[in-house]
């Protein structure tokens, strides 16, 4: 909502302005206010913005003058109750579009994934679709800043961090559970999303024997991707060299697998990407799986095809090695979406 007057909906990923307004940002204050005073928060001038998790799962974030100059804002962010579908037609058509099973069998392979995108790109969607995949034999630790995933196995134990008080005291970051999560014996962990140095702590635990461990972050490429992960990292320690960062990176990492939301709202898988070591003092890449746009339908929707690269990623024999083959044909194939 941009103030009392606009009042915009996202549907099929596009925006649209709406009849609803408000009387006032009085009226639309108080509504705020209802809202955040349900789950034990509040919002005022002393404190201006607040990110809180309704009962049914919505995410909310308000901001209120004198932070907004126009108005107090609010976000609401509903997420859908069926989980989606990694597996279309075929058994190889992603939900985002993609084909994407390689990246499928990568999760019940026990490889370490992070999935990366830009805001709305569907990150959170992608993650609960490939957890599908994983055994309902593994204990699995979930790791988040708002409760978003929805994972269906009977083994999960589910972590939420938790803000500061009035006096601002008793906020439980990300990265304090998951030096706690260690402690509680996971098969895997699954983190959100990671934004600060929490990044650590998770690219050690891939490294630690927590094969299998998933997560997000804000990117628009792999390389940006890596490149986010080696700054949240040295925020975590001043001290370690950038050369022991990506050693850390390139030994912990399996994929990338990026999201976008293309120009007509969709969402796509739009690369799968195999982190392949170091070279020199760099962490190295290449494409395994990219999305070519060839062009605009009449109606808008973005025309294209997921390709394979042609090449055979290292990671086919470490999933061989756990009994799941890759047939070498799904490195030729070219998939119209």
């Amino acid at each position: 909502m941009n103030g009392h007057k606009q009042v915009y909906v996202e549907r099929k990923g596009l925006l649209e302005i709406t009849n609803v307004c408000f009387r006032d940002d009085s009226h639309l204050l108080r509504i705020i206010d209802k809202i955040v005073s349900q789950v034990g928060r509040r919002v005022d001038e002393s404190n201006p913005m607040v990110d809180a998790r309704l009962s049914d799962g919505s995410r909310v974030n308000a901001i209120v003058p004198p932070l907004a100059v126009d108005g107090p804002l609010l976000s609401i962010r509903r997420f859908g109750h069926r989980q989606a579908d990694a597996a279309g037609p075929g058994g190889e058509k992603s939900a985002h579009g993609g084909h994407d099973g390689a990246a499928r069998r990568g999760g019940q392979g026990k490889l370490n994934i992070i999935i990366a995108g830009g805001t709305g790109a569907g990150k959170t969607t992608l993650l609960n679709a490939m957890s599908a995949f994983i055994s309902p034999k593994e204990r699995i630790v979930t790791i988040e800043d708002a409760a978003e995933l929805q994972l269906k196995q009977p083994h999960v134990v589910r972590l939420e961090t938790r803000p500061a008080n009035i006096e601002g005291q008793g906020a439980v970051r990300q990265r304090q559970l998951l030096v706690n999560s260690l402690r509680m014996r996971p098969d895997r962990i699954v983190v959100g999303e990671v934004r600060g140095e929490e990044a650590l702590d998770m690219l050690q635990a891939m490294n630690t024997g927590h094969d299998g461990s998933l997560t997000t972050v804000h990117a628009n490429t792999p390389r940006d991707a890596v490149s986010r992960l080696e700054v949240m990292v040295s925020l975590a320690n001043a001290n370690m060299q950038m050369v022991s960062i990506r050693q850390q990176i390139a030994s912990a990492v399996h994929v990338l697998v990026q999201a976008a939301r293309l120009s007509d709202g969709s969402r796509r898988v739009v690369s799968i990407t195999e982190v392949t070591g170091m070279e020199g003092d760099m962490v190295t890449l290449q494409d395994i799986f990219v999305f070519e746009k060839r062009g605009v339908s009449a109606e808008g929707k973005v025309l294209g095809r997921f390709c394979a690269t042609g090449i055979r990623p290292k990671f086919s024999e470490k999933l061989l090695a756990a009994g799941i083959h890759l047939a070498p044909e799904l490195f030729d194939q070219s998939l119209e979406v």
